[in-house]
């Protein structure tokens, strides 16, 4: 293979993909607006090829990775092009890539099409405040907005604890510190409780994955401090009942309490194509933690009771993915056709845009 690396992921910033995929016996593809495309004048990769790939951008940390246990993730930076969030693995015995598109600079928070409630939640001191949903649905951009919200606003102490690092925050009102794991610190469980012990005021965790990080993240938030992270969750209810699920069934009972008085909100998104079909727009669905939130956590409310919480506080800034979708929908940014494969309710959501006007 005569193009190297550099040159595929040169090809793919001039073409404004997210993601490049490099795989044995493919040529390689690129993702445009949520599509997956094949690279032009490109032959299929071979073995060699792709170990060679591989090879060229591994960090000393992830070769190591790599060899133990045939996966690593990790950050992978060129001036003239950019950072990549790469992960490398094995399937069917040959080596694989998929490099994700780390765009420079970080989208205020009023840009990414998110509720006003949100920069509110930027103001909290302590508790969790959680952003979820499945890969490639932008929550590390969000998470990265709220971290330069708070950074331009707040005069405090943030630590990241990052696997990789992605986006690189200068001082600006905040001071930041960024600590990556398997490079400046062992794991992000240890990572989040030295945070803790470093005058840290808010914490942000690039994504709580395992009961040791899960417990580290309720304990920074219940001694003071503003716990941010990303789950790869579907909805809040989910993300509820996935957050208390890392723990023992006998110590569940303890946990559930513990998150019921810590939880700030929890952000859900997805990303749409848009009805024009130039890009994609954010829907989201939010949970705020109320009073009654709290009570409905603690008596381990169903997923379905949780989203009627939602659809009846409004007030408090709570939106449901089917009121998302319809803001968006009436704005002409999403399809009604694409919306329907998203909603909850299909009925009901139609009645409500035939209500406002809209053919459905």
């Amino acid at each position: 293979m005569q193009t190297t690396i550099d040159e595929l992921l040169r090809r793919a910033v001039e073409a404004t993909a997210s993601d490049i995929h490099l795989k044995v016996g493919s040529p390689p593809a690129i993702r445009i607006d949520g599509e997956l495309m094949r690279m032009q004048n490109l032959p299929p990769l071979t073995p060699s090829d792709t170990e060679a790939y591989a090879q060229s951008i591994f960090t000393q940390k992830a070769a190591q990775t790599f060899k133990e246990r045939g996966e690593a993730d990790f950050a992978y930076g060129r001036a003239d092009l950019g950072r990549f969030r790469v992960s490398v693995y094995r399937q069917r015995g040959s080596v694989s890539l998929v490099l994700r598109r780390v765009v420079a600079g970080v989208p205020p928070l009023e840009r990414l099409g998110l509720p006003p409630v949100v920069v509110k939640l930027t103001t909290e001191s302590k508790g969790l405040l959680l952003v979820t949903g499945p890969s490639g649905s932008g929550r590390s951009t969000t998470i990265a907005s709220i971290i330069e919200h708070i950074n331009a606003s707040r005069p405090v102490s943030i630590l990241t604890v990052e696997d990789p690092i992605e986006t690189l925050f200068p001082d600006k009102v905040a001071v930041i510190t960024q600590r990556e794991v398997g490079v400046d610190v062992a794991s992000a469980a240890e990572g989040v409780r030295r945070a803790t012990r470093q005058d840290a005021d808010v914490i942000m965790v690039s994504e709580i994955s395992d009961v040791d990080t899960a417990a580290a993240a309720i304990s920074a938030a219940e001694t003071g401090h503003l716990l941010i992270a990303a789950m790869p969750t579907a909805d809040p209810g989910d993300t509820v009942e996935r957050l208390i699920g890392f723990f023992p069934p006998e110590t569940q009972p303890t946990v559930r309490s513990q998150v019921a008085g810590l939880l700030r909100a929890v952000i859900s998104q997805r990303l749409l194509e848009v009805a024009d079909g130039t890009g994609r727009v954010l829907a989201t669905e939010i949970l705020i933690g109320t009073t009654r939130t709290q009570e409905r956590i603690l008596e381990g409310a169903s997923r379905d009771a949780i989203v009627e919480l939602i659809k009846d506080s409004e007030y408090f800034g709570m939106q449901t993915f089917d009121s998302s979708l319809l803001t968006l929908v009436k704005q002409r940014r999403v399809s009604v056709a694409t919306a329907l494969n998203h909603v909850r309710n299909a009925h009901e959501f139609r009645a409500r845009a035939i209500e406002a006007g809209i053919d459905a």
